[in-house]
C-alpha cells in the first residue's frame, strides 16, 4: 500500500479543489488546495469543508459526502489501468511539473483543450486526459532521440581492392592512424608484436587484419571494416581480400561500396604479375565497375619504395597501362576516375599534400581531401526500406550487417525478412558502433533483430519494408555480357551468380536473342550459343529462391556477375522477374 499511499493522497487533494472550483475558478486557489494543507483555519469559515477534511485523514470515512466518495472510488478503480507500479513516479513528475507551471501544464493543454482553462471539469475527465499526457511524453522522447541519434554527416563506403600484397589493409591502417581512430598505443603494440615476428612492415594492416591467420599469413581473408570521419564525411572502410581464392568475399564487399580505391603496387615486378592476365588487379577493377561503384580512385603505392624513389616515369608508365582498360571498363577519366601517387607505409600523400622536395611534379590533393571534395551521392532517401545482408552473428539475439540501400528504419519497427517471409522487430540499431534509433540509406549498419533463429538468415537475405518487399524469384530474364570464356556457353550451361550479397547456383534455361554491341539491335533468330565479348539476352533458373528487382527499377539489386572456375566469366543486369 506504500506505493499507492502518495498518489492516493494527491488525488483526492486534487479532489478537494474540484469542490472547490465551483466558488473559486482561479488556478491560484487549486495551488493553494494543493500545497498548502491548512486544517486548522477550514473549520471555522467553511462549515462544509469540515467533512472534506476527515476524508484527506482517512479515505474510507463515511460522513463524507456521498457522491464525493464515490468520485474518490472511481478514481481508484481507474488507477490499476495505469500498472500499479509504475504510475506513482510519473505521476510525482507530473505533480511537481504542475507546481512549477502554475497547474497549466503544457503537456496536458494540447489534449484536452476544451478544458484548458476551466478547472470546473470533472475530475474524471481530467484524469483520463492526465493519463493519456502520461503515454505521450513516454513517446515523445523517443522521437526526439530518433532525430538526435541519426548521424548527421554523408555516409560514404569505400572499398580497397587490388591485387595481393598492393598494400590495402596497410594504406586502411595508416589512415586511421592519420585520422586518429587508432590510438598510438595499440599502434605501438602491433609494431612491437610485428618485430618479433620479423614483419615488421605490416604492423598497420593490423588494425584491419583482425584475426590471428590473417596476421601471420599477412593476407586478408574477411573484408575488413573500419571508419574514420571528415569535418563533412562519415567514411566507412571495407577492406577487400586481394588473393584470387578470396573473390566472393571481396564482391560482397564491393557491393556494399560507393567509391573504389584501386590500389597498385609501383614497385618493379609487382605492378606486372598484378595487371598481367593471372592478376587480381584486372578482375577487381571489372568486378567494382558491375557492383556499380560510383567512383574509382586508383593509389599507386609503394612509391617509396628504393626501386621507385618517386619517380615520375614509373608512375606515368603503371598509369599508361592501366588507364586504356579501365576505359573500356566504362569509367570516365574526366568524370570517375582519378590517379594519385601515395605511399601506405610512411603515409605520404594520404593525408597532406606531398612535399615539393620529395614529389616535385604531382600538385594535386591528397587521397583524404580528395574523397572529401567528392559530390554528393544521390540516394534513395524515399521509398520502402531495402538492407541486404552481407553477415550474421549472435550476439545476445541475432545481429545482422549491411548496407541500407534505400529508405530508412527506426528501433521498435517491425520488418520482413525476405525471401522467407519472416517477420522481425528490430531491437537495437548500430552505425558503425554507434547505437543509434534509426538509420538511412548508405549507412553501414548492424541490426539486431527480434522474432528469429540463427538458421532462419543467411547472407544474401533482404530485410524489407511489411507493406512493399522486395521481389523473389527463381527463372528470370537477363542481359548478359561475356567477359572472358574459352569455350561456348549454351543452354543447361551452369555456374555462380553474385548478385548484391547472395551467391547462388544459376543454369542457363534458353538463349533468346543476341544483342548487338554498337548499334545495340536484337538479333530476329535464337542463337544456338554465345561466346566471349558477345551480349545475349538469356533466361536464367536459380537453384533457389533469391532477392531481386529489375535493373531499371532497382540498379544496386538487379546486377550481378557469372562466375566459374575461379574467374569472372560475364556481367549481366535482371531485365525481367518471371516467377
Amino acid at each position: 500500500m506504500a506505493n499507492n499511499g502518495a498518489p492516493d493522497s494527491w488525488e483526492q487533494q486534487a479532489d478537494c479543489g474540484a469542490g472547490d472550483s465551483t466558488e473559486t475558478s482561479d488556478l491560484s486557489s487549486k495551488i493553494s488546495t494543493l500545497n498548502v494543507n491548512a486544517a486548522e483555519f477550514v473549520p471555522s469559515f467553511l462549515p462544509r469543508q469540515t467533512e472534506h477534511l476527515p476524508q484527506k485523514e482517512s479515505p474510507e470515512s463515511t460522513d463524507g459526502q456521498v457522491p464525493l466518495k464515490n468520485d474518490v472510488r472511481e478514481l481508484e478503480a481507474e488507477e490499476p489501468p495505469g500498472e500499479g507500479a509504475p504510475p506513482p513516479p510519473a505521476d510525482s513528475w507530473e505533480e511537481a511539473a504542475e507546481a512549477d507551471g502554475e497547474g497549466d501544464d503544457p503537456l496536458l493543454t494540447p489534449d484536452n483543450e476544451p478544458a484548458g482553462g476551466e478547472e470546473d471539469e470533472d475530475e474524471e475527465e481530467d484524469e483520463e486526459g492526465l493519463g493519456e499526457a502520461l503515454s505521450k511524453p513516454k513517446k515523445r522522447p523517443v522521437s526526439k532521440s530518433s532525430e538526435e541519434t541519426k548521424s548527421k554527416k554523408e555516409h560514404v563506403n569505400v572499398v580497397f581492392i587490388g591485387h595481393v600484397d598492393a598494400g590495402k589493409s596497410t594504406i586502411g591502417g595508416q589512415i586511421m592512424n592519420l585520422t586518429g581512430m587508432v590510438d598510438k598505443r595499440t599502434l605501438e603494440k602491433y609494431e612491437r608484436e610485428a618485430k618479433e615476428k620479423s614483419r615488421e612492415t605490416w604492423y598497420l594492416s593490423w588494425a584491419l587484419d583482425t584475426n590471428q591467420e590473417e596476421r601471420e599469413k599477412g593476407k586478408t581473408v574477411e573484408v575488413g571494416r573500419a571508419y574514420f570521419e571528415t569535418e563533412r564525411k562519415h567514411f566507412t572502410i571495407l577492406d577487400a581480400p586481394g588473393h584470387k581464392s578470396f573473390v566472393p568475399n571481396m564482391i560482397g564487399g564491393a557491393a556494399q561500396a560507393d567509391l573504389a580505391v584501386l590500389v597498385i603496387s609501383a614497385r618493379k615486378g609487382e605492378f606486372e604479375t598484378g595487371f598481367d592476365r593471372g592478376g587480381q588487379t584486372r578482375e577487381h577493377a571489372m568486378l567494382a565497375k558491375t557492383a556499380g561503384v560510383k567512383h574509382l580512385v586508383v593509389l599507386v603505392n609503394k612509391m617509396d619504395d628504393p626501386t621507385v624513389e618517386w619517380s615520375e616515369a614509373r608512375y606515368n608508365e603503371c598509369k599508361d597501362k592501366i588507364l586504356p582498360y579501365l576505359r573500356k571498363l566504362g569509367f570516365n577519366p574526366q568524370k570517375d576516375l582519378t590517379f594519385m601517387p601515395c605511399s601506405g607505409l610512411t603515409g605520404l600523400g594520404l593525408k597532406d599534400p606531398l612535399d615539393e622536395n620529395i614529389c616535385p611534379w604531382y600538385r594535386g590533393d591528397a587521397f583524404i581531401p580528395f574523397i572529401d571534395k567528392l559530390p554528393s551521392l544521390n540516394r534513395k532517401l524515399g521509398g520502402p526500406f531495402v538492407m541486404p545482408v552481407v553477415d550474421k552473428y549472435k550476439d545476445m539475439g541475432m545481429v545482422v550487417m549491411g548496407k541500407v540501400e534505400a529508405g530508412e528504419a527506426r528501433k521498435g519497427q517491425s520488418l520482413l525478412l525476405m525471401p522467407n517471409r519472416t517477420v522481425v522487430l528490430v531491437d537495437q540499431m548500430l552505425s558503425d558502433d554507434e547505437e543509434v534509433t534509426a538509420v538511412g540509406p548508405g549507412e553501414n549498419v548492424k541490426i539486431k533483430l527480434k522474432g528469429i533463429e540463427e538458421d532462419d538468415v543467411s547472407p544474401g537475405f533482404v530485410l524489407c519494408d511489411n507493406a512493399n518487399p522486395i521481389k523473389t524469384g527463381r527463372i528470370f530474364d537477363a542481359q548478359v555480357v561475356i567477359l572472358e570464356h574459352k569455350s561456348i556457353i549454351c543452354a543447361g550451361y551452369s555456374a555462380v551468380m553474385h548478385i548484391h550479397c547472395a551467391a547462388e547456383e544459376v543454369t542457363v534455361k534458353a538463349l533468346i536473342c543476341l544483342v548487338d554491341k554498337k548499334t545495340g539491335e536484337k538479333s530476329k533468330t535464337r542463337p544456338r550459343f554465345v561466346k566471349q565479348d558477345q551480349v545475349a539476352i538469356m533466361r536464367v533458373e536459380c537453384a533457389g529462391v533469391i532477392c531481386m528487382e529489375q535493373f531499371k527499377l532497382f540498379p544496386q539489386m538487379g546486377r550481378f556477375t557469372l562466375r566459374d572456375e575461379g574467374k569472372t566469366i560475364a556481367i549481366g543486369k535482371v531485365l525481367k522477374v518471371i516467377e
